[in-house]
Parts: C-alpha cells; sequence; structure tokens
C-alpha cells in the first residue's frame, strides 16, 4: 500500500487539506484521533497518566482532560517526554493497524509530529502543508481562543518550518483561499494515485 505522509504546524490547515483527500476516496488514518483512542476510558494508559500527573487530568465522567493535560506539559519538559515515552508506542500500533486495513488507492497519513516522531520513514511521500508563523498564530488563536502565547509555546515544541519543508516530497502553501487548495489536492490527488499504481505492479 502506497502510504502518503501529510504534515504541517499547528493552524496550517492539515484538517481542511486531509479533508478533501478524504472526499477524493482516500483512506485518512488521524495520527491525533489515534493518540485519543489510545487514552480513552477504560484503557491502561489512561490509567498510568492519571497516577503520574493525578486524578486532576482526569473530567468529572473520567475522561481525559487534555486541556489541562496539556497545560501540565507545555510547563514541565519531563513531564512532556514521559508522556511522549508512554504513548508513541501506543499510538505507533494503533496507526499501524489502521494503514493496513485501509481499501482505498492509496493510503493517507495525517498527523502533525509526522517529522518529529519519523513516522515519515514509513511514507512513501511526505506532504507538507506550509503556512507563515504569523498565520499559524492568527488562526489557532481564532479557532481555539487561546492567547498567542501558548500557540507560540506549541508551535516551539513542534518541528520548526524549515526542518518539515526539508523533509517534504510535495508542498501546499495554504494561504491563498479555497480555490487554490481545491486545485492543489486535485492535482496532487492525481499524481499520488499514478504512484501508488506503479507501486503495485511493482509489487505485484
Amino acid at each position: 500500500m502506497f502510504v502518503l505522509g501529510i504534515t504541517g504546524g499547528i493552524g496550517s490547515g492539515k484538517t481542511a487539506v486531509s479533508d478533501r483527500f478524504q472526499d477524493l476516496g482516500i483512506t485518512i488514518v488521524d495520527a491525533d484521533l489515534c493518540s485519543r483512542v489510545v487514552v480513552e476510558k477504560g484503557r491502561p494508559a489512561l490509567n498510568q497518566i492519571a497516577e503520574h500527573f493525578g486524578n486532576e487530568i482526569l473530567s468529572a465522567d473520567g475522561e481525559l482532560d487534555r486541556a489541562t493535560l496539556r497545560t501540565k506539559i507545555f510547563s514541565n519538559p519531563d513531564d512532556k517526554k514521559w508522556l511522549e515515552s508512554l504513548l508513541h508506542p501506543l499510538i505507533g500500533e494503533e496507526v499501524f493497524a489502521q494503514l493496513a486495513a485501509a481499501q482505498s488507492d492509496y493510503v493517507i497519513l495525517a498527523s502533525p509530529l509526522l517529522v518529529e516522531s519519523q513516522q515519515n520513514l514509513i511514507c512513501d511521500k511526505t506532504l507538507v502543508v506550509d503556512v507563515p508563523v504569523e498565520v499559524q498564530i492568527e488562526r489557532t488563536c481564532a479557532r481555539d481562543n487561546n492567547d498567542a502565547a501558548q500557540v507560540q509555546n506549541i508551535i516551539n515544541s513542534q518541528a520548526n518550518r524549515e526542518t518539515r519543508l526539508a523533509a517534504a516530497s510535495d508542498v501546499i502553501e495554504n494561504s491563498q483561499g479555497f480555490d487554490h487548495l481545491d486545485m492543489e489536492v486535485t492535482r496532487l490527488h492525481k499524481h499520488y494515485t499514478e504512484l501508488a499504481l506503479e507501486k503495485n505492479r511493482n509489487e505485484i
């Protein structure tokens, strides 16, 4: 199966791009959703997180309070490292299971940490959705009602633009409106479909 990785910094429009590929019939494996699955209520990982951080990271109904946890880990690098060491292997298992189950012409792995986590190494191509940092901050503040300093902290915790772009096979510059986005996705979908067919022929 041909795997396309899609990534980009917070506020870059990764989801808008992935949604358009999904509308064209392509299966999306979303690493963020996989990360939610592994910490669902009743899963061992959630119990371990509560033991480490305390029950204040749980909501009243026993689910993970992601906002509280996010505040804790971004103020303490050691806690962030501990959480990543727990969750990354579990998320990887969930990602591989979903990739293996895909039935579309090719499959997309959408991950904000595709490069940082080296998930791009399991992808045939990497598509980076890119916007200037000031656009990331503006969009994220408007979307999530966060202050600019918190958004900047999140940006600082991700790979910088130069690192992401250096890992890119293709780039969508996503500050030119939806018409441009539609055109780019349509063009790239045709390209990736051809590459996937070629890969499948070579594997037969």
